[in-house]
C-alpha cells in the first residue's frame, strides 16, 4: 500500500529523534528546535514552486519528497503523527474541496 512507506519513515522519524544530533539528521533537526523544522519546510515548500515553474517533473517529485519528509519531522516534534494525517485526507475523501475549505473556514470562525 502507498502509505506503508509513510507508517515505515514515521517509525524511523521517531526512532532518531533522540540519536546523536551528530550522526542522525533528523536528530538535528529535533535539536535545533520547532523555529528551524518549521523553516526547513517553509525553505522545501519554496524549491518545490520552484522545481513546478521550472517544469522538471523529477526534481519536482525529490522537492515534494523533501516536502513532505520534512513536514512529517515537524510534526512529529508537535506530538503528532502520520496516521493523524492520512485520517484527515481519508475522512476528506469524496468531498469536493470548495465544500471542505468552506467548513474549515465557518469552524475557524465561531
Amino acid at each position: 500500500m502507498m502509505s506503508d512507506v509513510l507508517v515505515r519513515l514515521n517509525q524511523t522519524l521517531r526512532q532518531r529523534r533522540d540519536d546523536d544530533p551528530q550522526h542522525s539528521y533528523v536528530a538535528s533537526l529535533y535539536a535545533r528546535g520547532v523555529d528551524v523544522m518549521a523553516r526547513k519546510v517553509g525553505e522545501e515548500a519554496v524549491e518545490t514552486i520552484l522545481a513546478a515553474k521550472g517544469g522538471d517533473r523529477n526534481a519536482l517529485v525529490r522537492e515534494i519528497a523533501d516536502l513532505w519528509f520534512h513536514s512529517m519531522v515537524l510534526l512529529m516534534a508537535q506530538g503528532g503523527e502520520v496516521g493523524e494525517v492520512l485520517a484527515e485526507l481519508e475522512r476528506r475523501e469524496g468531498t469536493s474541496g470548495h465544500a471542505e475549505k468552506a467548513a474549515r473556514q465557518s469552524v475557524s470562525h465561531d
